[in-house]
């Protein structure tokens, strides 16, 4: 008989900094393009980051993954991310602009990384703003 399918998120927050800017455009087209998010300082968020995992409960635990296990795979992607620039201290964004597109697809492919069952992940969304929110869900164009 099979196992019903649930799906579990967990959520973790964290701050980090960027500026959007495009190497393959020029000065002119990255302030067009991205207005005030392209200033030479940058800027910040306290993003919120949701992680959906599904699969079937596990006959004997009654979990569809080790929340605990979870918990500590997220804190090391984290590490990478929170209270970092992300343009500055992560080597994932010197060949692509940091938007909150990317940003979301760099969490899944980290993650991912380091799950014990990377299988289980469904989805990844990233709270930008209250009005922005971006998720991923693995798949290529």
């Amino acid at each position: 008989m099979s196992q019903p399918v649930v799906e579990m998120t967990r959520v973790e927050m964290f701050s980090a900094c960027h500026r959007l800017h495009s190497k393959e455009l020029s000065d002119a087209e990255n302030r067009e393009i991205y207005g005030k998010c392209n200033h030479i300082n940058g800027h910040g968020h306290n993003y919120v980051w949701r992680v959906t995992l599904r699969g079937p409960t596990d006959s004997i635990t009654g979990m569809v993954y080790d929340l605990a296990a979870l918990k500590k795979e997220m804190a090391s992607v984290l590490e990478n991310v929170d209270h970092r620039n992300l343009d500055a201290d992560v080597d994932w964004f010197q060949k692509r602009p940091s938007t909150s597109e990317n940003v979301a697809i760099y969490l899944w492919d980290s993650l991912r990384a380091v799950m014990a069952v990377p299988e289980a992940l469904h989805r990844v969304t990233l709270e930008e703003t209250p009005k922005n929110i971006f998720s991923y869900s693995g798949q290529y164009a």
